[in-house]
């Protein structure tokens, strides 16, 4: 997330439903700067070791750019060539937040 920059495109993908899958795209429209949710004691995401002086997450704001008309399949994304090395595909991968390169970010928006 540190590494986003303004204007960056991003999938938006769901992942706890029956189909798995990327269903839009945003941008980024403010980079990466402390969780401060992680510092309050009621919310959910408190970190009683992240501090503001120490922050251990970060967050981005993105901006709605498109839904996609129909989802793109986490399934129908392993079986091409383009795709081999995109981090969503590899086995176990549990990131939230991944990177995307042009190669894989074009091939995917040309399968819609």
């Amino acid at each position: 997330m540190r590494q986003m920059a303004i204007h960056d495109g991003v999938f938006f993908y769901h992942s706890n439903c029956k189909v798995p899958g990327i269903v839009g795209i945003a941008k980024i429209n403010k980079t990466a700067y402390p969780d401060f949710t992680a510092w309050d004691l009621h919310n959910d995401h408190y970190d009683p070791k992240s501090t503001k002086d120490n922050p251990r997450w970060d967050m981005v704001n993105i901006q709605f750019v498109e839904k996609f008309k129909k989802i793109i399949p986490l399934k129908s994304l392993y079986h091409h060539e383009q795709l081999q090395n995109f981090p969503l595909i590899r086995r176990g991968n549990r990131l939230s937040v991944m990177p995307v390169s042009l190669i894989e970010w074009n091939f995917i928006i040309n399968q819609l």
